[in-house]
């Protein structure tokens, strides 16, 4: 193509581009909304009012010092924009000039900054007049005061210690309680309004502006409506849309009526020195929302909870490390004059070779610590310990749903998705309501939808767990130490972690959910299979498959007729299945950090030092804010995965690691510090929302605690070794199986190792002959099969069948008694106590007392008005006539 063709298309699409231009204009100025003051009958767009920096760095308000920034929307002006074609440009601008007219039309008032360090930028501030607030909280039934509570409340018998943690009441004053209700313009006069100005607190002000942002329309095309400022940031339209932090972090404001509730949060809850108190919940909730407020309440409940279990784990291992020198297998293994003079057989084809007993010396002494009877008093006490935790968070969430007046929030106060609502082009009929409603798609689009969904993710599960196996098998060769097994295992799961989220983000965009709430728990549903099989397979396999399924030396079992399965390290699966827990665990608590601090900080560091002019020029509150990080869509969604995943570590697979509380009490220390101070100093402020609980995480962590009981158990019966030494000493130390008087321990390691004759190797798996071996002609190995020459040779023996029943009774024992206390412990224990429940009841009569009982005296007291004037004859129009 020629050079002049080519300058010819591009004159026809620019033409092309600007008609279409002229259409969008045509088509927005037919969206605006005429209301608050604009006629139908006005087509020009309304503009935003224009103002120059007041140079008042930590100013929250217009220039005029009376209205409130509740928003604040960034855009690039497109007239100095010079990298893109001006009819590009100039789409955008009216897109963006069509949007504000409509969100002015809806009543918010507008005042746009260019940016004191960068003049390309234009920093738009959103105002909510009183009746607009008014008008949406109605509809977005946001509950607001009636009247102090003047219930009174008990002071708990450990009050007095809990003072000592709590922050200062001087410095943060406690909230005063309400009862509330949600708010109706008609019953203005019921509500509890002493000043007009704090009535909506900051965060509800940004709540509401939220909603209208996210449901003004700036284009109708083909008659789709394009509407919402999600839309317009990911167009690049607009480049950032917050609210404000209400001040700096490090410091207060001299302003007497701004209370810095940011600087306070950073001061007595983020820093560092803060660890050891307890949180400002309240202040927390009232400054990001309940959405976040209940994260960080759940995460310090869990905490707390953690020191029970901690403290239990580490009473267990001091006992094993106590009593691991009276370990009389392990004092076998060590002595040179019996694990000395046991010669093992090779654990592979050709490459291994015959190894001494002794050299798994130091490994047996150190699962001696593990592999103890504190070990299952502790797995047994973390079955109960789940169940009682579950429990108890259910009775706190109850009395945070009280306090946090999130009791009664229905489905119909979260509003629906703008995705969702853009795709609405189905009609149906509510069974409840039985009107009619849009809907994206029908029931036979939904199925199929679902079935994708649910196909994509069984798709991608057994791809990952084959690959798993395969990497576990090859990467790590037998000869390569445990530790260095974990750390590729652990690389390749952070790998993984990156195309998984890309998945499973792509198959809920797909299943388009109706509301925020239904999107995140489809993608945390999503998410948590596949972190479960990323971050637990290999625990899975080193526990219940590594060694159990190999054969004996002379007839090895061989995957796919090809690759002999792999067996345990000499020292064992158990302590295998240990290192690989701490290395995960430990692994992934440095990387997270590393990612929540570093990173933000970085960035934030880069950020400051491009702004060369930043310390010679006064910057306002909005462009500061602008220069912090954004948060992602997704919230707090990935801080509760890694919990949920943490609580998955510390529940599963404690019977081989009881130091996995106390690995986790110290990193959510850790963790409640460096998520308090990321969100208050390193990013924007969020968008307050409403939550009534921490959604699909609560079953999923339900659904661990079952699964907790039965993994822990087959861990004691299959992966550790106390069943065979439980039946030796009760059955098989003594006669008739064995030669000792007393019950003792003396002769388990020769009694549970089997004799292979050296002779009875197959070509294929033959080992190279050592000169040291001299006339050798047996070897040993892990299992319970009868010796060379016996008449069932290489059979398992009486010994196997009665482990294998012990271990089978065992885990039916344990999981029953451990479920029967489980489900006492919750019949026992209310999900909402008895105090909480007359708070509500006691709310509930209060509130029908003052919305009902006010008016029907009203209504009495007017009647009576009008009875009297009919009696005295005032009122002409019900005066008697007399003929």
């Amino acid at each position: 193509m020629t050079a002049e063709n080519q300058d010819v298309l591009l004159e026809v699409e620019e033409e092309e581009e600007e008609e279409d231009g002229e259409v969008v204009l045509e088509e927005m100025a037919q969206t605006i909304v005429p209301s608050y003051g604009t006629t139908p009958d006005q087509q020009k767009l309304h503009t935003s009012e224009w103002a120059e920096f007041d140079q008042k760095p930590d100013s929250l308000f217009f220039n005029d010092g009376q209205r409130r920034i509740d928003f604040v929307l960034v855009y690039e002006d497109e007239s100095k924009n010079e990298n893109r074609k001006k009819s590009v440009n100039k789409k955008q601008m009216r897109k963006r000039q069509a949007y504000e007219s409509n969100l002015i039309s809806n009543g918010l008032q507008l005042e746009a900054t260019r940016s004191v360090l960068n003049e390309k930028l234009i920093f738009v501030k959103v105002h909510a007049p009183w009746e607009v607030l008014c008008t949406y909280a109605e509809v977005m039934h946001i509950k607001l005061p009636l009247k102090p509570n003047d219930l009174k409340t008990r002071d708990s018998a450990f009050n007095w210690f809990s003072r000592l943690l709590r922050v200062d009441e001087n410095i943060i004053k406690p909230e005063q309680e309400f009862f509330t209700a949600p708010f109706e313009k008609a019953r203005i006069s019921d509500f509890y309004i002493q000043d007009k100005d704090i009535f909506f607190n900051p965060a509800t002000r940004s709540r509401i502006v939220h909603f209208i942002l996210s449901r003004v329309e700036y284009a109708v095309k083909d008659n789709v409506k394009k509407f919402g400022i999600n839309r317009l940031l990911d167009s690049g339209i607009y480049k950032a849309a917050f609210p404000l932090h209400d001040s700096r972090f490090n410091r207060r404001l001299e302003d007497p009526n701004c209370p810095s509730e940011r600087y306070l949060l950073y001061k007595e809850w983020a820093h560092p020195r803060s660890f050891y108190k307890l949180q400002p919940l309240d202040l927390v909730r009232k400054y990001y929302g309940e959405k976040i407020g209940i994260y960080f309440a759940w995460l310090g409940f869990y905490t707390h909870m953690l020191i029970m279990a901690a403290v239990v784990g580490l009473a267990c291992f001091l006992y094993g490390y106590i009593t691991k020198d009276n370990c009389t297998w392990s004092q076998e293994v060590c002595d040179p004059n019996i694990g000395g003079n046991i010669i093992m057989c090779p654990q592979c084809d050709h490459e291994c070779t015959y190894w001494n007993l002794t050299i798994t010396c130091e490994s047996s002494k150190k699962l001696c610590i593990f592999d103890s009877f504190g070990t299952l008093v502790f797995a047994v006490f973390m079955g109960i310990w789940v169940t009682l935790f579950l429990e108890f968070w259910k009775r706190r969430q109850a009395e945070l749903e009280y306090e946090w007046d999130t009791v009664e929030f229905l489905e119909q106060e979260e509003y629906i998705r703008p995705e969702y609502e853009a795709r609405c082009t189905h009609v149906v009929t509510n069974e409840i309501t039985q009107q009619e409603e849009h809907v994206p798609y029908t029931a036979c689009g939904k199925c199929v939808r679902m079935t994708f969904g649910i196909s994509a993710v069984l798709f991608w599960l057994p791809r990952h767990i084959n690959g798993t196996e395969a990497i576990q098998k090859y990467l790590t060769p037998q000869a390569a130490t445990s530790v260095t097994a974990s750390i590729i295992s652990f690389i390749i799961i952070m790998i993984l972690n990156i195309i998984y989220e890309k998945v499973a983000i792509m198959i809920t965009d797909f299943e388009l959910p109706r509301t925020q709430t239904d999107y995140e728990n489809s993608l945390t549903m999503k998410m948590f299979l596949f972190q479960f099989v990323n971050y637990y397979s290999s625990c899975f396999y080193i526990a219940f498959f590594k060694g159990k399924f190999v054969g004996y030396p002379g007839d090895p079992v061989y995957w796919l007729g090809k690759y002999r399965n792999e067996e345990c390290d000499p020292g064992g699966c158990l302590l295998e299945l240990t290192t690989q827990l701490t290395i995960i665990m430990g692994g992934k608590a440095i990387w997270n950090n590393v990612q929540e601090v570093l990173l933000p900080w970085v960035k934030n560091l880069i950020g400051r030092c491009r702004s060369a002019a930043r310390s010679e020029k006064t910057i306002p509150r909005w462009e500061q804010d602008y220069h912090l990080q954004p948060v992602g869509k997704l919230g707090l969604f990935y801080e509760y995965l890694e919990m949920v995943i943490q609580f998955g570590f510390v529940t599963l697979f404690v019977a081989s690691f009881p130091l996995a509380p106390l690995l986790a009490l110290v990193n959510n220390l850790l963790e409640i510090r460096v998520d308090a101070w990321k969100i208050t100093t390193q990013f924007r402020r969020m968008v307050p929302q409403k939550a009534q609980d921490i959604g699909a995480w609560q079953p999923i962590m339900q659904g661990i605690a079952i699964l907790a009981v039965v993994t822990n158990a087959m861990i004691i019966a299959f992966t550790s070794d106390m069943i065979p030494r439980l039946v030796y000493y009760w059955s098989f130390s003594v006669p008739p199986y064995g030669n000792h008087s007393n019950y003792t321990m003396k002769g388990y390691i020769n009694n549970t190792l089997s004799v292979f004759n050296i002779a009875d190797f197959k070509n294929g798996s033959k080992p190279v002959s050592l000169p040291w071996l001299g006339n050798q002609t047996t070897c040993r190995y892990r299992d319970f099969r009868y010796p060379p020459g016996h008449q069932h040779q290489y059979e398992h023996n009486i010994y196997y069948w009665h482990v294998i029943a012990a271990k089978l009774s065992f885990i039916i024992v344990m999981e029953h008694v451990i479920y029967c206390v489980k489900f006492i412990v919750s019949y026992v224990i209310p999900d909402v106590s008895q105090k909480t429940k007359s708070k509500i009841k006691r709310e509930k009569y209060l509130t029908q007392t003052l919305l009902h009982e006010n008016h029907l005296k009203v209504m009495k007291k007017n009647m009576g008005k009008i009875a009297d004037r009919i009696w005295k004859g005032e009122d002409g129009t019900f005066r008697p006539k007399f003929d």
